[in-house]
């Protein structure tokens, strides 16, 4: 699953969001409620932990807000606040379950797994398209002008970000965090090594260019005109 942990105890998120991965899960991180809600908008994860007391917009607001814009991602709120007041308000905001603080990891692993097997009622995207690009998420398969297009994890991954943020400019700080989960860290050159080696496999043999160097920027993916 992929998973959004909206968490602003660093040790608490450290926790869950290791724990998560070395169960085989992907975990982006938010540590203020602005930036879960920024994350959340996307609508594509599978799951969400959210801590009820966060900064800057509470886990309530927050989870109020991302369901009046139609995310039906399942919401796990954790809090140490775990009266039957607090809960009922909890799962009114529009959460599918509480776990009051402290937790054992291997609960918080059940509910989620429990969670994941509901059945949602909201229309999943699946496929992304750029101009005769198609990724298709659940297949993990990738296509351009119906040629199939071998990508490894992280090559998938980078594209999947870039064909979600389709005609905007993305840094490299972006696609460090987004796929690499390092922050701020510019003066690695994965970015651009793997960008050279995507571009190879994706445009290579076409006559369209997709992906572009935006000098002192970043790179933005494009459908051809």
């Amino acid at each position: 699953m992929k998973i959004l942990v909206v968490e602003d105890d660093a040790d608490t998120a450290a926790y869950v969001a290791d724990g998560l991965r070395e169960s085989g899960h992907t975990v982006d991180v938010a540590a203020n409620g602005r930036d879960g809600l920024f994350l959340a908008a996307d609508g594509h994860y599978d799951a969400m932990v959210i801590d009820r007391m966060l900064p800057g917009i509470d886990g309530i607001k927050l989870v109020q807000t991302i369901r009046a814009t139609g995310v039906r991602s399942p919401v796990l709120f954790l809090s140490a606040r775990g009266s039957v007041p607090d809960r009922v308000s909890g799962l009114d905001a529009g959460a599918d379950d509480y776990l009051t603080k402290p937790f054992a990891f291997s609960e918080l692993l059940a509910r989620l797994n429990a969670l994941s097997r509901r059945p949602v009622d909201r229309q999943v995207e699946t496929v992304l398209r750029l101009g005769d690009l198609e990724m298709d998420l659940s297949k993990r398969t990738v296509h351009r002008a119906g040629q199939r297009i071998e990508l490894q994890q992280r090559e998938f991954q980078l594209l999947e970000y870039l064909m979600r943020h389709a005609e905007h400019v993305v840094t490299r700080s972006m696609l460090l965090e987004a796929v690499w989960e390092f922050h701020f860290d510019t003066q690695t050159n994965v970015v651009d090594t793997h960008i050279s080696r995507l571009r190879a496999k994706i445009e290579r043999g076409f006559p369209t260019q997709l992906i572009h160097t935006i000098r002192g920027a970043g790179y933005v993916i494009r459908a051809p005109h």
